[in-house]
């Protein structure tokens, strides 16, 4: 487990760039080199990227496969590890308060290690889906100078011109790939919230079932219970927002690029 945690650090990044790569994009220049692509892609006018995006998109991607393989992995192992500290834990009767105290606290570890690893492949999906409108991240948040700022308040005011006017097909594709971005994270969030309504059924039946006299076995199913049940309601409230912002991206790109997202 230690290994796979180092890995999904190490790993996506070399990869990356040496998996059907021309190794001139790496993540110590991907920010440098996507602001030059973006500024090239704008001046260029057309919605096709131009081969510096291409570059930078394809080392993303890239990057976020690798990184979403990586962490499913790990969150198989985690959820199996999870599954022995919990039984242990519930078998622990004949052992001293510290022993099963150690157990428990290993178990939430486990658990907390368990909803990051799930996060992590989450947005690294995302990112595979939809890589250029998870590289505008990299774009400054405040300020920018030069041909780089200037870039920047196009792209604002065409995002604020009225639906009318023509939009500039760069910034359509924008719009476009952002609205993928969030249905991305929307289907899987919906997938997830499948996932845990039939583990929080499950658990609940587990715990109208389990023996009124087993009073660890039930407070712990009950607690998963309400963790479960938390976290469909938070899942749940991820898909809405993100089918709002991909039913209308362009308000939500605006404020992005106003800072404000």
């Amino acid at each position: 487990m230690v290994a796979l945690i180092a890995a999904l650090f190490v790993v996506p990044p070399v990869l990356a760039e040496h998996i059907a790569g021309d190794g001139s994009v790496d993540q110590d220049n991907l920010a440098a080199s996507f602001r030059a692509a973006f500024v090239e892609y704008w001046g260029a006018g057309r919605r096709d990227f131009t081969p510096g995006m291409d570059r930078a998109v394809d080392y993303w991607f890239r990057f976020h496969v690798v990184k979403a393989v990586i962490a499913a992995i790990l969150l198989v192992v985690v959820v199996a590890l999870g599954m022995l500290v919990w039984r242990a834990f519930l078998r622990a009767r004949d052992l001293g308060t510290g022993r099963r105290a150690g157990l428990a606290a290993a178990g939430v570890f486990v658990t907390m290690l368990g909803a990051g690893a799930l996060a992590t492949t989450m947005a690294n999906i995302q990112g595979a889906v939809a890589p250029f409108s998870s590289l505008l991240t990299l774009l400054p948040s405040g300020a920018a100078e030069g041909e780089l700022g200037e870039t920047l308040r196009q792209v604002r005011e065409g995002l604020d011109a009225p639906a009318s006017e023509r939009t500039p097909p760069a910034l359509d594709l924008m719009i476009d790939d952002f609205a993928r971005y969030h249905a991305a994270l929307a289907v899987v969030a919906a997938l997830v919230a499948v996932v845990l309504i039939g583990l929080a059924v499950v658990v609940w039946r587990r715990f109208a079932a389990t023996d009124a006299a087993d009073r660890r076995a039930r407070r712990l199913l009950g607690w998963f219970g309400v963790l479960a049940v938390a976290s469909v309601l938070v899942v749940l409230v991820v898909v809405m927002a993100n089918v709002g912002t991909t039913a209308d991206p362009k308000p939500a790109l605006a404020a992005f690029f106003e800072g404000g997202w």
